[in-house]
């Protein structure tokens, strides 16, 4: 029985002191995006539009484990084209993705990243005219993944899926549309 009891005890030590090993980092990320609009009607011409993304992140990380996650507080502009029209949206994106990263040694690793992606317009609300509206604020589900190299450089590719309405045609209750995002970065951790 004390066997049991001393195994019990140096499993919960270790388990213990891996958190207090946590790496936490902050960084620079920016980026650029391309922004996919799906509408529920298809009744409009539209072509993908490329945008850019820039702003802080956190990352906090136990390295033993390799699991860990990032957040970020980014300004994302985000454009569209539908018939020939070209609209620019303006918001403030907070990303908060569970993080995993595979080390290659000391100077570099690969990371997968999935996550929430909380979304706020901070620019015009009724666009191509005023045939549609914005939502105030969205949601997205993230899925990504990339490369860290040199202990402070991360470079990743992410896809914003959005999960509800990006959009509505204020007129007409069932037509509505969403934006889907491509995403490149390049993130100097500090």
């Amino acid at each position: 029985m004390k066997n049991y009891l001393s195994i019990v005890v140096i499993a919960l030590t270790m388990l213990l002191c891996v958190p207090s090993q946590a790496q936490v980092k902050f960084g620079l990320k920016a980026g650029a995006n391309v922004s996919k609009l799906s509408f529920s009607k298809d009744v409009f011409n539209v072509d993908n539009r490329s945008g850019f993304f820039v702003g802080p992140m956190v990352e906090f990380t136990v390295p033993i484990v390799g699991l860990g996650f990032d957040a970020a507080l980014l300004y994302d502009q985000k454009g569209a084209k539908v018939q020939n029209e070209t609209e620019t949206f303006n918001y403030v994106d907070i990303p908060i993705n569970l993080k995993y990263t595979i080390g290659l040694g000391d100077m570099a690793g690969v990371f997968l990243t999935t996550g929430p992606q909380f979304s706020f317009n901070v620019g015009d609300k009724d666009i191509f005219k005023n045939t549609f509206t914005l939502k105030s604020s969205q949601f997205y589900w993230n899925v990504g993944a990339g490369v860290k190299l040199i202990k402070h450089l991360q470079i990743g590719y992410n896809y914003n899926i959005a999960l509800g309405k990006t959009g509505e045609k204020p007129d007409v209750k069932e037509f509505n549309f969403k934006n889907n995002t491509h995403q490149v970065s390049v993130a100097y951790m500090f």
